[in-house]
């Protein structure tokens, strides 16, 4: 399932060039995954309560196209499950008229905070915790 969020360019995210800089592209894509795990139920104080927290082990940008101030955008993340202790995700930067402004992929993981290591089921663990797992890429029933 893919989520959404919403959100305007602001003039202080720009470079000398008059376009978003380009690390602000990174705290977008990091927005929209912390919104994500609240709107799932997964709020950072309780992940913090569980002794856990989200980690972002890889990430690659791919810019596609300018963003400029007051520009409204969308911000799309979407998380795959397999084996092992990480998932995939998937994260796209969309202009109004639907223009893919950047694509954002990564591998992420669930770290232990007192273990100092990867939870070795995350989509179990996300599932547990979660009140719409759903939206976190996992099936339940």
């Amino acid at each position: 399932m893919t989520f959404f969020v919403d959100v305007t360019v602001r003039g202080y995210e720009l470079d000398t060039q008059g376009h978003l800089n380009q690390a602000v592209y990174l705290q977008y894509a990091e927005h929209a995954r912390w919104e994500l795990l609240r709107e799932a139920g997964l709020a950072q104080e309780k992940l913090l309560a569980e002794g856990i927290g989200p980690v972002q082990l890889e990430v690659t940008v791919k810019y596609l196209r300018e963003l400029r101030g007051g520009d409204r955008v969308r911000v799309s993340c979407e998380l795959f499950h397999g084996e092992g202790k990480t998932f995939e995700i998937r994260q796209r930067i969309l202009k109004e008229d639907g223009t893919v402004a950047a694509e954002i992929s990564g591998v992420g993981g669930i770290l232990d905070l007192t273990a100092r290591r990867l939870v070795t089921d995350p989509a179990g663990r996300f599932a547990a915790l979660a009140t719409k797992p759903e939206l976190l890429g996992i099936r339940t029933g």
